[in-house]
């Protein structure tokens, strides 16, 4: 980065995937161009001038194709997702507008009282992780602590539970109205704003939807490899999908981990399961609707690929929302360790 720069303005473009501040927009719209006829010949000073703009712009864009490290894709579904950064107590605000993804801002965060890391019940950490915001709670009906709007996150999901953590009532809240000056470490594991601030995104969080990504920090990655995980995983979910369609059971089970397991079933009783689903289902094939990627911030290699699958049973069209746990051991070798509903 050249020194004296900020990232205002800057413009990241990777496949279908970009991150544009909204000043950006601006200085496109009312920019002037410096080839204008009705203007004088330009000195060499401003010859020099405009150089070194040139090599700031450079600089600047070469900088620009970074992403948050952990946004693979984004169906049109899902209009927004935020990213908890617990080393800056902040919370970001990414908007999926049709354009790309676009940094909508940032906010105070407080998170638990002894950090992050969650393992079991009353830690009071805040877990790590990729979550999703289940329901709106009533928040006249709660004690004062949580502010002026409360949303529950679903901790422990089933990554947690394969990993055997424990507790649960996570949620993203305000704070108390009469003491609102909270410090970073302040919770009994659920992440906190202002009230002023929950308020002013609670229209916009969607239960079943929103993604609420939970990190120790923010991470960037250059939007050039984002693209090549994201073809990875593309490809490691089109093979499970035509194991699927082609009644492969035995390749449909090579994309599951020998140390798989969900819920009470390990691999050996899950493949023996899924077997009689193939057997009873026949020639039913299914299709992936609103297909969400992304990378966890905690578990290095692992990630996350939530959809809508459609299938069509009894001359009936059956919806069920799924997601799966991959593992990614290298380039052609993703497997899944745990999947779940909803």
């Amino acid at each position: 980065m050249v020194c004296g720069m900020t990232n205002t303005g800057l413009a990241a473009i990777a496949g279908e995937s970009r991150i544009v501040t909204r000043s950006a927009w601006s200085r496109q719209r009312d920019g002037v161009s410096i080839r204008d006829p009705s203007r004088r010949p330009m000195s060499m000073r401003v010859i020099l001038a405009t150089a070194i703009l040139s090599l700031f712009a450079t600089a600047h864009a070469v900088e620009a194709e970074r992403l948050p490290a952990w946004l693979l894709e984004l169906p049109a579904s899902v209009g927004e997702i935020l990213i908890a950064d617990a080393e800056d107590a902040a919370l970001y605000r990414f908007e999926n507008n049709g354009h790309g993804i676009v940094q909508l801002d940032e906010r105070y965060m407080s998170i638990g009282r002894n950090g992050v890391g969650k393992q079991r019940a009353w830690d009071r950490k805040t877990p790590l992780g990729i979550y999703f915001i289940t329901e709106e709670l009533d928040t006249s009906r709660l004690h004062d602590k949580y502010g002026d709007a409360a949303f529950v996150l679903d901790y422990p999901n089933a990554w947690d539970r394969y990993q055997k953590r424990t507790g649960d009532g996570i949620w993203l809240h305000g704070v108390d109205r009469n003491d609102p000056q909270r410090p970073p470490l302040d919770t009994d594991g659920c992440l906190a704003l202002p009230n002023e601030e929950i308020v002013r995104i609670a229209g916009d969080l969607q239960p079943l939807v929103t993604p609420v990504i939970v990190a120790r920090e923010l991470q960037w990655a250059p939007a050039s490899d984002i693209a090549v995980t994201r073809a990875e995983f593309r490809r490691a979910l089109a093979r499970w999908q035509t194991t699927i369609n082609e009644g492969d059971v035995a390749g449909y089970l090579s994309l599951y981990a020998a140390d798989f397991r969900q819920q009470d079933m390990d691999k050996n009783a899950w493949s023996t399961w899924r077997a009689n689903v193939f057997a009873a289902r026949g020639d039913s094939g299914i299709a992936l609707r609103d297909v969400l990627l992304l990378a966890d911030p905690e578990e290095a290699g692992l990630f996350l690929s939530r959809f809508t699958q459609v299938m069509v049973y009894d001359g009936q069209e059956v919806q069920t929302q799924k997601r799966l746990y991959w593992r990614r051991n290298g380039a052609q070798d993703w497997q899944i360790v745990t999947e779940d509903h909803g």
